[in-house]
């Protein structure tokens, strides 16, 4: 079906509203990170970055940071294993059902994010907490893969569907074991769906706020966390105001990565 003139008129100013409704309070976001007083005066004093190092000289800020890049990390590892075991199961055992697993596995992003908090908060007071274990670096984790772990699914997923059974056919008319065909065969056409999504769940893990709230423990102050209790103070506007900013800027760098490494593998066919 061909669009008229008008139509693609229409459908291009109604996409550059909706791209402006989402981006301009983010441009805004960066523009005022230089402005010390957090005014929104336009173009902004000065637009130096000579204070920027000043407003993360902060020991609070630099745990919360260190926290968040331990939790992302181990979220997405978390992820990997289990996005790699599931596309395993998928692959090896049919009968299960792809749509089967992906209903199971969406449904915790489905629901709120209140509701998954307070569902990983009662388990874990429940049957971690009971064999010593508290609250900590290892429950954040665990929240954010809860997360994570549909993101990498998801891509690993959508490969299996792209991806012709022709090849699997023929490694097992070859004699090839299940395992085999996997490593040698399935596998290598996952990878970049894996890559893709390891580093979707790694910007993910920076933030599910909610979630985060709920399983950590003392010590355990991640950098969302951290932007949301100072939000409020004066003293740190203008830190509040840079760290939006970089988050702003580096969130678009992994996803960015994940379209190309998902766009270079299908050749350009999403």
């Amino acid at each position: 079906m061909t669009l008229s003139r008008t139509a693609r008129w229409v459908l291009g100013a109604v996409t550059a509203l909706g791209l402006a409704f989402v981006y301009v309070p983010l441009a805004l976001v960066v523009l005022n990170s230089f402005n010390a007083d957090r005014t929104f005066a336009f173009p902004p004093r000065g637009l130096t970055l000579g204070w920027w190092s000043r407003a993360w000289d902060s020991a609070g800020l630099r745990s919360a940071l260190w926290t968040s890049l331990q939790a992302g990390l181990g979220a997405t590892l978390v992820a990997l294993v289990l996005g790699t075991m599931a596309a395993f199961a998928v692959q090896r055992y049919r009968f299960f059902g792809r749509e089967a697993v992906s209903l199971l596995v969406l449904l915790p992003i489905a629901l709120p994010g209140i509701v998954t908090g307070i569902a990983l908060d009662t388990a874990f007071r429940s049957v971690v907490e009971p064999l010593g274990v508290g609250k900590g670096l290892l429950s954040v984790v665990i929240g954010h893969a809860t997360f994570c772990v549909v993101v990498v699914y998801n891509n690993v997923l959508a490969r299996l569907r792209r991806t012709g059974a022709s090849y699997e056919e023929a490694s097992a008319d070859l004699g090839a074991r299940p395992g085999q065909t996997f490593r040698l065969v399935t596998f290598p056409l996952l990878r970049s769906a894996l890559f893709a999504g390891a580093l979707l769940a790694f910007a993910l893990s920076f933030d599910e706020i909610v979630v985060t709230t709920f399983t950590a423990g003392p010590g355990t102050e991640t950098l969302p966390i951290w932007i949301f209790n100072n939000l409020f103070r004066p003293n740190q506007a203008p830190v509040i105001n840079v760290v939006a900013a970089v988050l702003v800027v580096a969130s678009i760098l992994p996803v960015y990565l994940a379209q190309r490494v998902s766009s270079d593998a299908t050749g350009g066919r999403l």
